[in-house]
């Protein structure tokens, strides 16, 4: 068996980021719903998670700074 030859470029976020934010400073150049857009779809094991509710600091906004988030499309 073989190891991975490249690694998929991922970022921890930082306390404040939005899925705009994320967009904005990694995938500059690309309109930012478009950008958002993919970054959803290739981080959906924060997308789907429950959204915290009403009165919680983090309101709305399911990434977690120790979330790991890739900024690319994955390697086939």
């Amino acid at each position: 068996m073989s190891g991975l030859s490249e690694i998929r470029k991922s970022i921890y976020p930082e306390a404040d980021d939005t899925w705009e934010s994320i967009a904005n400073r990694e995938m500059q150049g690309m309109k930012t719903e478009e950008a958002v857009s993919l970054l959803q779809s290739w981080n959906l094991h924060v997308f789907m998670r429950t959204l915290p509710g009403p009165g919680s600091p983090r309101e709305g906004n399911p990434i977690l700074p120790s979330d790991i988030i890739f900024v690319e499309n994955p390697k086939t």
